[in-house]
């Protein structure tokens, strides 16, 4: 019965951390409306700074789960400084969660609260999290022959002229799966039970960075686009050479030496207690309790409202 009770446990191990990042998400909504009312007569970058350190809390409560809570082992390979700087992140596209490595690498150059990415349109839907990530500095775009360039570029210029600090993190694949392609999905699906990547854990994850100056990047559209093509290419041949090199040395490593770098409690565990602690006072009472169920509610509606006039 005992090892029934652990075995069960262990497979409910993905619950906790839904529960507490779904279940902190008013509370955090709720903190910050009210800076947004109270700043509303304050210098924009004052608002600005306080945004980017209540998101860094949030943020830092999620890699708790992420990383702490899962024991995941973060393997670096590249240029990473300590400092923070204004970057476009440009990264591939393979998972659902590919926007942690994001948090992953800003955090370690103390720049979580600047981290703003550029969403596919859909997203701007999510109950609180969709108005919030607009406001936040995220950008939806729709894809293909509905992306709007000029939309993009006056709201990234927007940003640069209010001196917003930015880690902006952008797929440029778009996107990881296409409902049409349903020959292409099936034999994905066989391969993986295959393989059993749907059982496997993943102790390791190796993150490549190739930090590139701006002034190496071209400007003229026509060049730029082959250039990302061709960053594409060597992110391609990195990820054939990780997976299936004839070398096994070479295998399941990128090139170079890695650092293994370990996040420190320090940075999250408070985040956690702050924002749980914070959630779990607001249901111990019944005003608490309806406020909790109320901004679920009508923050859900008017941030929908907001993102449908605005986003």
């Amino acid at each position: 019965m005992l090892l029934s009770l652990v075995l069960h446990m262990y497979s409910m191990r993905c619950v906790l951390p839904a529960a507490v990042l779904l279940g902190t998400a008013p509370t955090y909504v709720l903190a910050w409306g009210a800076w947004r009312l109270l700043s509303a007569f304050l210098p924009s970058r004052l608002y600005q700074a306080v945004d980017d350190r209540l998101y860094c809390i949030y943020q830092s409560m999620v890699l708790f789960f992420f990383e702490n809570y899962t024991g995941v082992q973060i393997l670096l390979y590249g240029d990473l400084p300590k400092n923070k700087e204004n970057i476009i992140y440009l990264a591939n596209h393979q998972s659902t969660v590919d926007w942690i490595i994001a948090d992953i690498l800003a955090i370690r150059q103390n720049a979580l609260g600047h981290v703003r990415y550029v969403l596919k349109d859909g997203l701007k839907w999510l109950p609180l999290y969709g108005c919030y990530f607009s406001q936040h500095g995220g950008i939806y775009v729709k894809r293909s022959a509905k992306f709007n360039e000029k939309d993009m570029r006056n709201k990234l210029q927007s940003y640069m002229n209010a001196g917003t600090p930015m880690y902006l993190v952008i797929f440029p694949e778009g996107t990881r799966y296409n409902p049409e392609l349903t020959k292409v999905i099936s034999a994905s699906q066989t391969f993986a039970a295959q393989e059993e990547f749907l059982c496997k854990e993943c102790p390791k994850i190796h993150i490549h960075i190739d930090r590139i100056d701006k002034k190496d990047v071209p400007e003229e559209q026509a060049f730029m686009r082959r250039w990302l093509h061709e960053r594409f290419e060597i992110k391609d041949k990195l990820l054939i050479e990780f997976y299936d090199s004839l070398d096994p040395e070479r295998r399941n490593k990128f090139p170079g030496e890695s650092v293994n770098s370990k996040l420190s409690l320090k940075k999250t565990l408070p985040s956690l207690l702050i924002l749980s602690g914070l959630t779990a006072g607001m249901l111990m009472t019944e005003a608490g309790r309806k406020l909790y169920v109320r901004t679920w509610i009508y923050g859900t509606l008017i941030g929908c409202l907001w993102v449908s006039i605005k986003a």
